[in-house]
């Protein structure tokens, strides 16, 4: 069996690349043609628009993953039934189940990979491509900038936090804003301001209806100064602090996300987008192996014409997987259902349907 599982791996890791090329291929092709009128309207130099898709190709990469994973099960498990190599299989007593040993391997070695990869360098990837979208393509750019931000909550150093209620982006200015300065765990000042404005002149903001609390060690107030007119405040962060705030879920890994939802949870904010999100990291990865089981059986279970039917079938599972997945996630944002059960529901429902196929497959 180690020279027919070899046998079997590398013709499926052949598959596996071709088709990753192409389907990353036909992303690109067809994104850059969509975006070819607003690189021209905003005279993005070519340099930046070849920095820009280098930066989008691991994006297209893991997307892609998924499908190449089911189409390089399909052909592989098929080219063994079209070449009559699995009828001498099963005439010798190998089953699909042992056949499918090596290829779930397989899947779940990629899962894991796939899951890295999407932490370490997608997420990077897509900050650094909406960090070129907000830079140079201001016309007609796919990702709408936002001017408010909400309830917003920053960190400095582990010693300072600053929580926003109301930053707007163009004048700069926040409402509702409270400083705390710490000092192992304990508070030794706090800063509350109805409204800051940052003065680019000075690099720094200035407040108005605010007040300075101080503390001792013990956390018992001990001075509280409250001026009657606007006065410049010290305060350890500026506008592009706030706007690193405002990256995309898609823009962050697995670990900053957690710590954003934990920070935003601590200022009482509804973090359910966000831990649909992070839960949807997970289960997206797991895709990879969910495909390779609901590959198996396709081809087998039509033994003549098995390749096409199951090559035609292979698209059209990726469409409603996709969808589905996707259908989850809008419930899991509007409320419908926890972000765990919304970001995993695709992945149950079709790992239920492939082990269905699977038992009732001719073996």
């Amino acid at each position: 069996m180690k020279r027919l599982d070899l046998y079997l791996i590398q013709q499926f890791i052949a598959i596996l690349l071709i088709s990753i090329l192409g389907f990353t291929s036909v992303f690109l092709v067809v994104d850059l043609i969509e975006n070819l009128d607003r690189f021209i309207d905003n005279s993005v130099p070519w340099k930046i628009v070849f920095k820009y898709y280098l930066f989008t190709i691991p994006w297209f990469l893991n997307i892609a993953l998924p499908m190449a994973m089911l189409i390089a099960t399909v052909f592989s498990v098929g080219l063994l039934v079209k070449r009559n190599e699995w009828t001498a299989m099963k005439s010798s007593g190998i089953s699909l189940y042992r056949i499918a040993i090596p290829l779930i391997i397989i899947g779940i070695i990629v899962s894991y990979a796939s899951f890295e990869f999407e932490n370490n360098i997608v997420s990077s990837g897509n900050e650094i491509r909406s960090q070129i979208e907000q830079q140079y393509i201001k016309r007609k750019s796919k990702r709408k900038l936002k001017h408010v931000y909400n309830d917003l909550f920053l960190q400095k150093k582990e010693k300072t936090h600053i929580s926003l209620g109301k930053y707007k982006v163009r004048q700069k200015t926040a409402e509702r804003v409270t400083i705390i300065s710490m000092n192992d765990g304990v508070i030794l000042e706090r800063i509350d301001a109805k409204n800051i404005a940052w003065i680019d002149s000075l690099e720094q903001w200035v407040a108005s209806g605010y007040s300075i609390r101080k503390f001792d060690q013990n956390g018992f107030e001990k001075n509280v100064i409250i001026p009657k007119s606007d006065s410049l405040i010290q305060i350890d962060f500026t506008p592009e602090d706030i706007l690193k705030q405002g990256k995309l879920p898609d823009e962050l890994n697995y670990s900053e996300l957690s710590e954003r939802i934990l920070q935003l949870k601590e200022n009482g904010v509804n973090t359910t987008r966000w831990e649909v999100s992070r839960y949807f990291k997970v289960s997206f990865a797991f895709t990879n192996l969910i495909v390779v089981l609901f590959g198996l059986p396709l081809v087998v279970i039509k033994p003549r014409g098995g390749l096409t039917f199951a090559a035609g079938m292979s698209f059209l599972v990726i469409f409603f997987y996709y969808t589905f997945i996707k259908f989850g996630q809008s419930l899991g944002f509007k409320g419908i259902l926890e972000p765990l059960t919304s970001a995993w529901i695709g992945n149950i429902v079709f790992s239920i349907g492939g082990l269905i196929l699977l038992l009732l497959s001719r073996k």
